[in-house]
């Protein structure tokens, strides 16, 4: 056999295979370009899914928020709207002035309080328990009744208290003893200074806690009745 001949039958044996070769090359290509290509569209499937989901948790953040801020509304309006039926409750029962005797003011209940008339004057015993005030009670419990770290802020006191408990507290004194505070009371029965102008500091307190008398000395006073004098006097001497 000549070369000829033998590189014939090489290349009858070569040629079919590099075919098949290539042929199967050409498949795996054709299928790698097919997987990438669905690489490629579920790449874009993904990235509409993380959208979507993008504006899913924007729109859930947006109705929490507002959600919250409409809970907020809702309880400062309950807030204030407990503030105000309590503030009106303790103005028909408390504090409002039904009627006037000598120059002093009392509620439907015969229960002491104030008058601040249209011209910003205070009624006397207001502003005779503003001197009293500063004169026995300040030092413990702070100037105009907004108290310290010793003792509370009557001004408080006056309005969530009965009358006749703060009386009975000033008379008799009170202990509070606990985990997180002891506090002692005196008992004021025994000082006229305290005792024949208790009336005078108690109104003048509840003035302080409706604001309705400001910090500082009382700008206009009405005049000392005489009625007010023939009971002060009564009472010093007494």
């Amino acid at each position: 056999m000549t070369k000829f001949m033998r590189f014939a039958a090489c290349l009858g044996f070569i040629v079919p295979f590099v075919s098949a070769q290539m042929a199967f090359a050409n498949d795996k290509i054709s299928e790698a370009e097919g997987m990438i290509e669905r690489a490629a569209e579920l790449r874009a499937e993904a990235d509409a899914l993380a959208e979507k989901a993008a504006a899913l948790i924007e729109a859930a953040e947006a109705e929490a928020a507002a959600a919250k801020e409409e809970s907020e509304t809702a309880e400062a309006a309950t807030e204030d709207s407990a503030s105000e039926a309590a503030l009106e409750g303790a103005e028909g029962d408390n504090i409002a002035a039904a009627y006037e005797e000598g120059g002093k003011y009392f509620t439907a209940d015969d229960v002491p309080t104030f008058n601040v008339a249209a011209n910003g004057e205070v009624d006397w015993n207001t502003f005779s328990g503003f001197r009293r005030y500063h004169s026995e009670c300040h030092v413990c419990h702070g100037p105009d009744g907004e108290g310290s770290t010793y003792a509370p802020a009557l001004k408080k006191s006056a309005l969530d208290m009965d009358y006749y408990d703060f009386v009975d507290v000033v008379v008799n004194g009170r202990k509070v003893v606990g985990s997180s505070a002891n506090s002692v009371m005196p008992s004021f029965g025994e000082n006229k200074n305290v005792m024949c102008y208790l009336d005078d500091i108690y109104v003048y307190l509840k003035a302080r806690g409706t604001e309705d008398v400001a910090r500082g000395r009382p700008g206009k006073k009405a005049k000392k009745s005489a009625e007010y004098k023939e009971q002060e006097n009564a009472c010093m001497e007494g």
